[in-house]
């Protein structure tokens, strides 16, 4: 069986689902795909502020696909990343990265915009498709999927109705707090607070990350509000079991924030109310099972220390497209997709569980150690390079 002829089952319909049923659908013109997701049609995404950092590699397949909502996404042109004072013992100042977009000769090195906006891109430019091809792609909005059975050549997909297809793929995942374990977990005992900071004087297009005692602080640059005042999305992560942010007001929070961010961020004037998300590890060994591959989120949910969660997500869906496209062997397929797309996967799960890991360590000199690695990082422009085409590319 020509591997395009497959009859493929997506189940969720977030970012990575949607983007890989569209992929599919281009690449793969007689394979037949059906989308699961328990969400209504009718539900209206558009409003979810839940913020996304995407790298350049990931839009510019949203734009290839059609699905790439630029007036509402903010350009990531530089991104900052400082180690809190003191870096090191004996030296004054901090400890500073900057990864420039016109250093790496490209326009961006991403973009932010909120969860709603892309989803109900994505959405749209799925439902287009649908109406234009209904004898092969369908939409099963509505309908959760209760269970996947493996069967000799395939699966059984149970939503109600039990279904066969030749392909399963789990791209629904969630947060740590509310997902079964999977092979890899690991609990940080860390909290992340997000929300969004409006700031004064705050320079355009860039991302600052800052490293504290208590674990990192992110603030990431979104479109404008009305009032003509720079908004950025905030992620704060602190010890869960010493959390300096939990009984704090609103004022004393902004208070606070505004002795840890570095002062070419802006002046922060107010943060909205802030939601608290537990983090940790959960990642599979494998993305495949016989004929059930798991990607996204399902494949591995990890600290939000890179922002790379998404990013990792879509690159699975495009690599199982290409794998999938000129193959006349399903199970070969499967097999080259797990070990093509091991390299990017372990070593951004490896980075981001080191970094993780390291703000709960209290040895004396980790926050030294750290501030000399980002020194060092700085003036090795090669590796300084290397990693920002990681960034924005993957380990490819």
């Amino acid at each position: 069986m020509n591997s395009t002829a497959l009859h493929v089952a997506v189940v969720g319909a977030g970012p990575v689902g949607l983007a890989l049923g569209l992929h599919a659908a281009r690449l793969l013109p007689a394979a037949r795909i059906t989308l699961f997701d328990a969400r209504p049609a009718e539900k209206d995404v558009s409003g979810d502020p839940r913020t996304l950092a995407l790298s350049l590699g990931s839009m510019q397949l949203l734009q290839r696909l059609g699905a790439w909502p630029a007036a509402v996404a903010e350009a990531i042109h530089e991104v900052h990343v400082s180690q809190a004072p003191p870096s090191w013992p004996g030296l004054s100042g901090e400890a500073v990265v900057r990864i420039r977009a016109a250093e790496e000769g490209v326009s961006q090195l991403g973009a932010v915009l909120a969860y709603g906006p892309l989803v109900a891109t994505l959405q749209q430019a799925w439902e287009a498709a649908v109406r234009a091809e209904p004898q092969r792609l369908c939409t099963r909005f509505g309908t959760p999927v209760s269970d996947i059975v493996p069967l000799p050549s395939g699966v059984e997909v149970d939503a109600g109705i039990v279904e066969n297809f030749d392909l399963a793929v789990v791209a629904e995942g969630g947060v740590f707090a509310e997902q079964a374990r999977k092979a890899l977990t690991h609990d940080y005992g860390q909290t992340a607070w997000v929300g969004t900071a409006t700031l004064a004087d705050a320079p355009r297009g860039m991302a600052f990350e800052r490293f504290t005692r208590n674990g990192p602080v992110a603030l990431l640059p979104l479109p404008a509000g009305t009032d003509g005042l720079a908004r950025a999305a905030l992620v704060w992560c602190v010890p869960s079991s010493d959390d300096p942010v939990q009984d704090l007001g609103d004022a004393q929070r902004l208070a606070l924030l505004s002795t840890i961010v570095p002062a070419e961020a802006g002046r922060l004037l107010a943060l909205t109310p802030l939601k608290a998300f537990p983090l940790g590890l959960n990642a599979e060994r494998s993305l495949v099972q016989g004929r059930t591959v798991r990607i996204g989120n399902a494949a591995q949910t990890l600290h939000p220390v890179a922002g790379q969660g998404l990013n990792l997500g879509l690159r699975d869906a495009v690599s199982l497209v290409a794998e999938m496209r000129f193959s006349d062997d399903v199970d070969a397929a499967l097999r080259r997709v797990n070990w093509a797309r091991a390299p990017d996967r372990w070593s951004m799960i490896a980075t981001t569980d080191f970094l993780a890991r390291s703000f709960t360590w209290r040895w004396p000199g980790v926050a030294a150690a750290r501030g000399l690695g980002l020194a060092g990082l700085q003036a090795a422009a090669p590796l300084k390079s290397w990693l920002a085409r990681q960034m924005m590319f993957g380990r490819r």
